[in-house]
């Protein structure tokens, strides 16, 4: 049994010519006696049941997961450095500056990793398996494709500084990983440890960061494995959580907490900062649904009372805009089934409501964001 309050993070032991971090297993009850821990607790768990419930409400949910998930992307790989914004992530990669089509990559493969994994909770549990094949698709063909996608790591890494000598921290050796790893894994799905869910995941995320298991990638993956977890236990339905937003706010904040449970043993301040996080994260993405909802609800009255005869071709480049708010005029005519003619028609249309804007510059292959919409994620 372990307490909060009298937590140890672990140990030291000797590598050659460095000293490496040892995390003690995590897979056992937690107890705690400091109250705050349970009203951060019931204040985040009614906040995340308020989210639920309200995409239940919410039609065609699905429409609006893409720009969730998008943002979550944006924001979990800017935290690693990457400069990719929101309104590039969504554009084709043609249409990116070369200098700048390697963040993009990184980016739209987090995107891939999500949704892979989502899917993959149908047939696997939160595993090795399942962190190793999103892992391989997160690092597919970027920078970090030579750090072995996909395969924990066979050599030391270590955080800050610019080699082992000066490192601000250094993970467990790599022939650890494997008993460490097991132990995480078997802490996430044991159904018979009586420890709340989002004390468990903020737990895990800790664990996992503290163990980095890879060479490339740990932080995105890590906070990742929060919105699954929360899917895979029923706490959600939809992927529709997601922290990094409330972590990179105060990026210093995040990893000071994280060092802190480490080196000072202070479990308590990580469990409180975090479910601080859930709760105002939940917040945040029951506001957004609820702006969502209302803004289509006046774009469609606008199309039913304005659009004459085109008011059903609208309505179906509307449903496609939810989903992909970037479109040209043959994608138009493509999923209308109009003529080009048509289609530039109620492109203009909407451009001259303000629904859409063009913004390549160009005269010819022209993009057209639904700007109005994407404001809402930002």
């Amino acid at each position: 049994m372990i307490s909060i309050e009298q937590f140890q993070a672990g140990h030291f032991e000797q590598g050659i010519g460095y000293q490496y971090f040892v995390p003690n297993k995590i897979n056992d009850e937690w107890i705690w006696t400091s109250p705050i821990i349970n009203q951060l607790l019931e204040k985040a768990a009614i906040k995340l049941g308020e989210l639920n419930s309200y995409s239940r409400l919410v039609p065609n949910i699905d429409l609006f997961i893409k720009l969730h998930v998008t943002k979550e992307a944006v924001v979990s790989s800017r935290i690693e450095g990457t400069q990719t914004q929101m309104d590039e992530a969504l554009l084709p990669e043609e249409e990116i500056r070369p200098e700048r089509r390697n963040d993009w990559k990184e980016v739209n493969n987090y995107i891939n990793a999500i949704d892979n994994a989502i899917l993959n909770l149908d047939k696997l549990p939160i595993s090795s398996r399942l962190i190793k094949a999103t892992h391989k698709v997160l690092l597919d063909s970027v920078r970090g494709e030579y750090k072995l996608p996909g395969t924990y790591r066979t050599s030391q890494n270590w955080i800050g500084g610019n080699s082992l000598a000066d490192a601000k921290y250094i993970p467990p050796h790599f022939d650890l990983l494997g008993d460490l790893m097991g132990d995480l894994e078997t802490f996430i799905n044991d159904e018979n440890l009586a420890v709340p869910a989002l004390i468990k995941i903020a737990i895990v995320h800790y664990q996992f960061e503290t163990i980095h298991p890879f060479l490339d990638g740990n932080g995105r993956i890590g906070r990742l494995l929060i919105t699954l977890f929360l899917v895979n236990q029923k706490i959600l339905d939809k992927p529709l959580l997601y922290i990094s937003t409330y972590f990179e706010k105060n990026k210093e904040l995040y990893y000071d907490n994280l060092h802190n449970t480490r080196v000072k043993n202070d479990m308590l301040q990580w469990i409180k900062y975090f479910l601080v996080g859930i709760e105002q994260t939940a917040t945040v993405a029951v506001d957004t649904l609820s702006n969502v909802i209302s803004f289509k609800s006046q774009v469609e009255e606008t199309i039913r009372l304005n659009y004459g005869r085109r008011s059903n071709t609208a309505l179906i480049l509307l449903n496609h805009l939810l989903k992909n708010p970037f479109v040209m005029i043959d994608v138009v005519s493509n999923i209308c089934g109009v003529t080009y003619k048509a289609a530039n028609d109620l492109v203009k249309k909407m451009c001259d409501d303000k629904f859409l804007s063009e913004v390549t510059g160009q005269s010819r292959n022209r993009i057209f964001a639904f700007g109005q919409y994407l404001n809402l994620f930002k």
